[in-house]
């Protein structure tokens, strides 16, 4: 028995190192084979992840765009009686009232006046447009408000329609046509020559711009984006420089290069300073002596100043012989009538109007469907 004693202690001793590096051999593999398969798991939970992110990314992006695809897509389709919205409100709103009576009676033209005045139609304007209805009434060819309405509607819309509003390029001259755009600070003048420029580079025209507002810093810097943008050349002065000077050069440039047509901003101080106008009419002369000949001189307005955008009118068309004004700002809280103002007491032409901030809102104006849009 002592024998057999000895013998299990001495097997146990040759043994057990055996068996204790098996179990540890056999720890470790199993150790590794956690550790592998955990990073398996975590690599296919993040293809899985990076998957489904790309995906939503995907998604997203797409979502987004179609969103802005259909806001540029209503957008475009937006008519011009949507873009005025604010505009007819104010005036059909006004004019409503005084025909939604049973009769036409003094009152109703003393309300008629009244609407018309407040939405800056103007005094004359008002009663050329009211005195032919009148009579209609008072021969007994209208006699319900209905009828009134649509007579009223009638004779705004040939009040604006015996002018025309082309934009005048001379394209026999052989030279550069120049557009001399003039009006106030904060009308859009500058914002307006930019999209003029990027418009008539579209037809095929080369353009040079101007930067003929010399006292307004952020002027030539915006010029000279929309420069960039539109493909145009550009000719600056120094800061409060001579106008007329930068104008003259950037005519000098065009008919040296051969370039269709100069944009030439100019000044916007306040229309009753004298030093301002006589400047304008100044930049005018200069213009006309240089290689090309001013076709079109425009005067921007912005719609919401009402019956001041007439008194600009007239003091622009006397220093620069005005051709056509362009209305900006109808998309906003403008009453829509400085429009029968300035064109039946001045006689001169909204050749175009600002429905918006880009380029496409800067359209050609008709007076059939603008005013169709007022009643409407």
């Amino acid at each position: 028995m002592l024998a057999l004693d000895v013998f299990a202690q001495l097997i146990a001793a040759d043994t057990a190192p055996k068996i204790m590096l098996v179990l540890a051999l056999l720890v470790s593999i199993f150790g590794i084979g956690v550790v592998v398969s955990s990073r398996r798991n975590r690599a296919a939970a993040s293809q899985v992840t990076s998957h489904e992110t790309r995906d939503e990314t995907r998604d997203e992006t797409s979502h987004v765009t179609r969103d802005e695809t259909r806001h540029e897509t209503s957008k475009e389709d937006l008519s011009v009686r949507d873009r005025i919205s604010k505009t007819r409100s104010s005036f059909a709103g006004a004019i409503s009232v005084a025909l939604t009576r049973s009769s036409i009676t003094q009152q109703t033209w003393d309300e008629l006046e009244e609407a018309l005045l407040r939405a800056d139609v103007g005094v004359t304007t008002t009663s050329r447009v009211l005195a032919p209805l009148r009579e209609l009434v008072k021969a007994k060819k209208i006699t319900q408000p209905n009828d009134l309405a649509s007579a009223l509607q009638n004779e705004m819309t040939s009040q604006l329609s015996q002018i025309s509003r082309e934009l005048n390029y001379d394209s026999s001259l052989g030279a550069p046509n120049i557009w001399l755009v003039v009006g106030v600070n904060g009308a859009g003048k500058t914002t307006t020559i930019g999209k003029l420029s990027a418009q008539q580079r579209a037809l095929g025209r080369s353009v040079l711009l101007a930067a003929g507002d010399t006292f307004r810093a952020a002027a030539g810097e915006q010029l000279e984006t929309w420069a960039s943008r539109s493909g145009a050349e550009i000719v600056r002065g120094a800061e409060g420089g001579d106008p007329s000077s930068v104008i003259f050069d950037g005519v000098a440039r065009a008919t040296a290069q051969k370039i269709d047509l100069v944009l030439a901003d100019t000044a916007g101080r306040l229309q009753n300073n004298t030093n301002l106008m006589e400047e304008l009419a100044k930049v005018r002369r200069v213009a006309d002596k240089g290689g090309g000949k001013v076709t079109e001189v425009l005067l921007v307005i912005d719609a919401t100043t009402g019956q001041n955008g007439l008194s600009q009118a007239k003091q622009f068309s006397q220093s620069t012989q005005v051709t056509g004004v362009v209305l900006t700002k109808l998309d906003g809280s403008a009453k829509g009538g400085i429009v029968f103002a300035i064109e039946t007491e001045l006689a001169i032409p909204v050749k175009l109007v600002g429905l918006g901030e880009t380029i496409n809102d800067l359209v050609a104006f008709d007076a059939t469907e603008f005013v169709s849009a007022l009643f409407n």
